[in-house]
């Protein structure tokens, strides 16, 4: 069994480490734990993951979060990834910095990666993965929220979530989407 795990984020290291690249953070954290490497190749760097008797196509599209479509696409087709064992790790503004939520699919709801990625592949019913980040910043100031860093307070917090994420991931390949939401969607991280 194949599946294709899908970090979102920018590339440039003004954008590392910051809330919009949780994506890339999560698939990070995963090959680091598999003791494999990242390479530079089409559309995006790729790690190859065998654990279990499954091999995880892990990537973080170099094509900026506005063209991630057009990289998962590609890695779809060259690996013969169905949808459904496709989870794109993402950063969620409607969701409180203490919560992640897995999901079968759903709308962009405004993000510009996931926008692209249901326009790539015609469909907006793929798994996906929603780290949340909060929304606590002044009206007007949601871009530059975005691309900040974390504060001091919150790191013990993603570090904790993106460990848990790491595990998800493992989980969605074994036991599959609908037990993982069982086991994970009702977690609270301490902030």
């Amino acid at each position: 069994m194949k599946y294709l795990i899908v970090g979102l984020g920018n590339i440039g290291p003004e954008y590392h480490h910051t809330r919009h690249n949780i994506g890339f953070d999560v698939a990070d954290a995963f090959a680091a734990k598999h003791q494999t490497a990242f390479r530079s190749d089409r559309l995006a760097d790729v790690a190859e993951v065998r654990w279990k008797g499954k091999t995880f196509v892990v990537i973080k599209p170099t094509t900026y979060m506005n063209l991630s479509g057009r990289a998962v696409k590609y890695w779809m087709d060259k690996e013969k990834i169905p949808v459904e064992n496709v989870l794109v790790i993402v950063d969620e503004l409607a969701l409180p910095i203490e919560a992640i939520r897995l999901r079968p699919g759903g709308s962009d709801a405004g993000h510009n990666g996931l926008k692209s990625i249901q326009e790539s592949i015609g469909t907006n019913q793929y798994p996906r993965l929603r780290f949340g980040i909060g929304n606590d910043f002044p009206k007007g100031r949601q871009v530059d929220y975005v691309l900040g860093k974390w504060s001091a307070k919150e790191e013990p917090c993603i570090q904790q979530k993106t460990d848990k994420c790491v595990e998800i991931v493992e989980s969605f390949a074994t036991i599959g989407l609908q037990r993982s939401m069982n086991n994970y969607n009702n977690l609270t991280f301490p902030l």
